[in-house]
């Protein structure tokens, strides 16, 4: 069985613990490097970024992610996840992991009142548009020649990419019952052992 490890040092962890749940995939919390050696690929979910990359350093994981995502690991950033998880970020911080070749804007839609929902298609995924919840969101801004555009707002801005064995995504599918993310996250991790 495919063991899906969630950073769980901030954000909404146990959103997506549930969420793999509901599709019959095992759950495993992550808080210590030495963790990831029990899990066949890893979410960084949502949160507050600058909080989350704190807690990356202080844990240590920082060259550990590097080093196992070079080696085909793979791992999905959630919104904050996605700031992460960028090579380059619009602001000046936090100091992001430089995981996936994309410049990424936090915060691109306002405040938290500006949060919104919307259908949109997710290359690889099936069966109809996606409904998407961004909460205080990033946009892809810039993307390298290794990374596909998997979907797109109305406007052109890119809200979910992939890079091999990454995937990143501007919203929040473990705040629906659309478990489809979760699915193709799956099979990524398939596919990579």
């Amino acid at each position: 069985m495919v063991r899906v490890g969630v950073l769980a040092v901030q954000g909404d962890f146990i959103e997506h613990s549930h969420a793999l749940e509901r599709v019959g995939l095992e759950s495993v919390e992550i808080r210590l490097p030495e963790e990831l050696e029990s899990v066949d690929g890893l979410i960084i979910p949502g949160g507050e970024s600058t909080t989350i990359v704190q807690l990356i350093d202080i844990y240590k994981f920082r060259d550990s992610l590097k080093a196992k995502s070079s080696k085909g690991f793979p791992i999905w950033g959630t919104c904050a996840g996605m700031i992460v998880m960028a090579s380059e970020l619009t602001d000046k911080r936090p100091d992001p992991l430089q995981l996936m070749d994309i410049v990424v804007t936090r915060n691109a839609f306002g405040r938290q009142v500006d949060s919104f929902e919307a259908d949109i298609s997710v290359s690889g995924i099936d069966d109809g548009p996606f409904r998407a919840v961004f909460i205080r969101a990033p946009i892809v801004t810039k993307v390298g020649k290794q990374v596909e555009v998997l979907s797109k707002l109305d406007n052109g801005n890119a809200v979910a990419v992939r890079q091999k064995n990454l995937l990143a995504t501007a919203f929040h599918p473990e705040l629906t019952s659309d478990s489809r993310m979760h699915l193709l996250f799956a099979k990524m991790i398939e596919d990579s052992t």
